[in-house]
């Protein structure tokens, strides 16, 4: 069974990858939640916490979680889609802030899992970061 995303899937999975790590930059909560689905669960890179997407949007909005730099690098990416699933698997460079004001700098490798929506697009439904430490 080939599991690698066509062209088209390819590129949306990718356009939605960058519009979530463009609305996280931005701080822009309004276009988080449009990105997000309901039941969102992000794994923070830095600690292994299961965050709910509620709480990202909050902790967004309200500037207590500020990500001043995502750089992405997509033609390292590898794209699957089964049936209404697409998985990114992709490379980050990246900067935030935490809520106590620690801050994380580095590498990670992440999967995104997006789930296609009715009228709705792709909707991100898991993320999950993990660092990439020097000298792994």
């Amino acid at each position: 069974m080939n599991t690698l995303a066509t062209p088209d899937d390819r590129a949306s999975l990718l356009d939605h990858d960058r519009r979530f790590f463009d609305a996280l930059v931005a701080g822009d909560a309004a276009r988080l939640s449009e990105l997000l689905a309901d039941d969102f669960i992000l794994v923070s890179v830095n600690d292994g916490a299961a965050v709910p997407g509620s709480v990202l949007l909050d902790a967004v909005s309200s500037g207590a979680v500020r990500f001043p730099a995502v750089q992405s690098f997509p033609d390292e990416a590898v794209v699957r889609r089964i049936g209404d699933v697409g998985i990114v698997v992709g490379r980050t460079g990246m900067n935030f802030t935490n809520p106590d004001g620690s801050t994380f700098t580095g590498g990670s490798r992440y999967t995104h899992v997006f789930v296609a929506g009715s009228g709705t697009g792709w909707r991100l439904v898991s993320a999950q970061g993990t660092e990439i430490r020097a000298g792994a």
